[in-house]
């Protein structure tokens, strides 16, 4: 491939789905105009996935393939999938030819795998993002077409060609390691009494029912703990979650919100935070050094995120609750942990060793080398 001047560089960048892609995408996105301002980049998406919000607010231009998953329920459904995987596999040629990228980066999630198959058919290398200690389908899929496969947890060589892989750890929203709020001024942004231990909840912007539930049955031991929490409900279950609260009683020591849009101040309010054990909440725990109990969701691909905490587990980097037991034994674990000053130290120390820091320049230095063809 032929030299380019820094104003010619063309990067496309696809995947999405779930925030775990669409924030780092951004994040190398980010990183990749830092090096070179004049960079043209281009995501594509999936018509009705949340990326195709999320990157336009982000500033960046996205187009949407009409591709979505296979449903292992109902086989008869998947001719319709089928027609829209090859409808995807033409727009996506069409979409590559129009733009004219230098590189293609892959994040996972349904319109990587079209967009990153052109690409390589074409003879666009090709650099793909694995966030999470198991891979998933549409990289593992892609692995063989890639020049550089990029990953976050050590041993991935059980899932790619090892002389393809970089540690790089995955990229984070940089708003959360740049705020410049002291604990106490992040507690009294929540209204919250920064002199008491914190328990942050966290379930994702749609929320996690399980640590929903986990919260609703212990309302009594929440009001008598003598600790706080930040309860980020989820917009889907707000309103219910609210109804119940009126009917059962609000401890004043129980701060409720569907979204935290300062997650930033949040996490440096928290002593603790419960949380899903999704790959990019992981590594933003581990960048901030912030003691966590992971709640893995069981409704994922591969039961990607148990193998993620346990990943940490392994190394007393954090506490794993399995969704079933949850709405039993997380609100007392998380009382008697958030008490246990040396137990909350031990862990941050743990969590904080794990973390692969500058992960986006990385990555974002690695696409800039395949474009030029380094």
């Amino acid at each position: 491939m032929c030299q380019v001047m820094d104003d010619e560089l063309r990067i496309v960048i696809s995947g999405g789905g779930t925030g775990g892609h669409i924030f780092p995408a951004v994040s190398i996105a980010n990183a990749i105009k830092a090096l070179h301002p004049e960079a043209k980049i281009l995501f594509v998406g999936a018509l009705g996935r949340m990326e195709m919000q999320r990157v336009p607010a982000a500033g960046y231009e996205i187009v949407g393939l009409p591709i979505c998953g296979f449903d292992r329920k109902h086989l008869l459904k998947n001719v319709a999938v089928l027609f829209k995987i090859w409808k995807s596999q033409r727009m996506a040629r069409r979409i590559l030819r129009r733009f004219r990228p230098m590189a293609a980066v892959g994040v996972g999630g349904y319109a990587s795998g079209p967009t990153l198959n052109e690409a390589a058919r074409m003879g666009i290398p090709c650099l793909i993002q694995e966030q999470n200690s198991y891979a998933g389908v549409t990289n593992k899929l892609l692995a063989k077409k890639a020049a550089r496969i990029c990953v976050a947890y050590d041993g991935m060589e059980r899932f790619f060609p090892a002389d393809k892989i970089l540690k790089t750890g995955n990229p984070v929203r940089q708003q959360l390691l740049d705020c410049g709020m002291t604990r106490e001024e992040a507690a009294a942004s929540f209204g919250l009494d920064p002199a008491l231990p914190t328990v942050l909840m966290v379930g994702g912007s749609l929320g996690a029912r399980t640590i929903n539930e986990s919260v609703m049955q212990h309302l009594a031991e929440v009001a008598a703990s003598g600790v706080q929490f930040v309860w980020q409900t989820g917009k889907y279950y707000s309103a219910d979650i609210k109804t119940r609260l009126k009917a059962a009683g609000q401890p004043g020591n129980l701060k409720v919100t569907d979204f935290i849009s300062d997650m930033g101040a949040a996490y440096r309010a928290a002593d603790l935070v419960i949380s899903r054990a999704g790959a990019s909440s992981i590594s933003e725990f581990c960048l901030i050094g912030k003691p966590v109990i992971l709640v893995p969701s069981p409704n994922v691909a591969e039961d990607h995120q148990t193998k993620n905490a346990m990943a940490l587990v392994e190394r007393g980097a954090a506490i794993c609750v399995r969704d079933a037991e949850a709405r039993d034994k997380l609100i007392p674990l998380a009382v008697s942990t958030v008490r246990d000053k040396a137990r909350l130290a031990a862990l941050a120390e743990s969590i904080k060793k794990m973390a692969l820091p500058g992960s986006a320049d990385t990555i974002a230095r690695e696409v800039v080398r395949l474009a030029r063809g380094e």
